[in-house]
């Protein structure tokens, strides 16, 4: 009977999930704050712990990442990006990757490559180069960057009391393991993706869309040459003071003996990320306004909700049924502890959250005794939501490149970022492992 109760929970966590995922922004908070009340008020579970700690970080981040937007910082950083692109066109398909990860690294979110992707795509196109090669491993690299950040939600939720935090471990630890990793894995990814696929004039839906003057490649490639950004001044600054809390947030995890005794990384995060909002608004000369206008306040809003909601159906669901569900996978991951690096990639498919995948899993991985360094190797698992084409960074790139070359194929799943996604996610846990093992 016991176990009768713990399915028809679980069925009810697991649909609710599916179907805040498929309504998208904050249907994910809004159906797991549902599947909270149901667990509680109908099953009669405990509520559990609510991410809080998670939560205010996000808006810390957000709140100096929007700022930055405001600021034209963002704009201005897109510049700097394009213009080395465009001094190095045989490289796309590294340089590239590697700008958005570099972007989604120093910002937190994925939501700053969509202003790469057309200028990707375009250098690419204009070179004769298959934009599918550098286009599918940008989006991944973006995905990589967020739990190579130490801005991030995700790594919020790793370094939170209630999870690594608890373990002793700190953000230097994390970046040191994961950082590298997924840099690496990128090169390992170009050097396979620029032998992937036809030549672009050989494409033959390219070549379709020549014919019919959908694409004019000369007339592209002077419009790519005219192309200018930029050059505020006050937006380098708001760049600059970015900068500095990221560059503060790193030192401080880095040697928390800086920290005042007491204060932990989540509260250190949040105050100094909240600050530099202030500094970046001082110096670019930018509106509070306009700040909360862009999209990536509204994009991190919608992630504290979701967050809020489905986190706390997670911990509620599992602190209620602990004892049966720690029996059940510990003597699994005792055996195959990597296995539960497979179970952080389905569940990722389902969340669309790198954040919401660690607040709803890493407990669960702690409290069965997987080594805390061990789920820190596995990290670059939680972005496993590439394995099913309409994430909002796949379908940008597929709509920023014209060319058709990358695009979802008859299967649906066998579309242009699986590759790159595999590739990515096993070299990186690989060499992260590697690296836990001189910690």
């Amino acid at each position: 009977m016991a176990t009768s109760l713990l399915l028809l929970q679980l069925a009810i966590v697991l649909a609710l999930i599916f179907i805040g995922a498929r309504v998208g922004g904050i249907g994910l908070g809004i159906y797991g704050m549902l599947g909270v009340f149901i667990l509680v008020y109908i099953f009669g579970l405990t509520p559990g712990k609510a991410p809080i700690d998670v939560m205010m970080i996000i808006v810390a981040v957000i709140s100096a990442s929007a700022a930055l937007q405001a600021a034209g910082g963002l704009d201005y950083l897109v510049g700097l990006a394009a213009k080395f692109m465009r001094k190095h066109p045989d490289h796309i398909t590294y340089y590239g990757p590697l700008s958005c990860f570099l972007f989604c690294v120093l910002a937190g979110t994925a939501h700053t490559s969509y202003s790469l992707y057309p200028i990707i795509s375009e250098i690419a196109q204009a070179n004769k180069i298959r934009p599918e090669r550098p286009m599918s491993l940008s989006v991944i690299a973006a995905s990589l960057g967020i739990t190579s950040s130490p801005v991030s939600a995700a790594m919020a939720a790793m370094i939170s009391a209630d999870i690594l935090g608890a373990k002793g471990i700190e953000l230097g630890t994390i970046l040191i393991c994961v950082l590298p990793a997924s840099l690496i894995s990128i090169l390992v990814a170009a050097f396979i993706q620029n032998r992937i696929g036809k030549p672009l004039e050989q494409d033959p839906v390219y070549l379709d869309r020549v014919a019919k003057g959908i694409i004019n490649p000369e007339e592209d490639a002077r419009k790519l040459a005219a192309m200018e950004f930029s050059s505020d001044p006050k937006a380098k600054y708001s760049v600059l003071a970015f900068l500095l809390g990221v560059a503060l947030v790193v030192l401080f995890g880095f040697v928390p003996s800086l920290r005042p005794e007491g204060v932990s990384m989540s509260e250190t995060i949040e105050m100094v990320m909240m600050s530099d909002a202030v500094l970046i608004l001082l110096v670019g000369k930018a509106s509070v306004k306009a700040a909360t206008n862009g999209n990536i306040f509204l994009s991190g809003m919608n992630a504290v909700v979701a967050i809020f909601g489905i986190a706390w159906m997670g911990s509620t669901f599992y602190t209620g049924n602990a004892e049966a569900i720690n029996a059940d996978l510990a003597g699994m991951v005792s055996t195959a502890p990597f296995l539960f690096a497979v179970a952080l990639f389905l569940m990722s498919i389902m969340l669309f959250s790198q954040a919401a995948t660690v607040t709803t899993l890493y407990p669960v991985g702690l409290a069965i005794g997987i080594n805390p360094l061990l789920l820190v190797a596995m990290f670059p698992a939680v972005n496993g939501y590439f394995f099913l084409p309409n994430y909002p960074t796949e379908v940008a790139a597929m709509e920023f490149d014209r060319t058709g070359t990358t695009r979802v194929g008859k299967y649906v799943i066998n579309h242009s970022f699986q590759l790159s996604g595999f590739i990515t996610t096993i070299v990186s846990i690989a060499l992260a492992y590697v690296t836990t093992l001189f910690l």
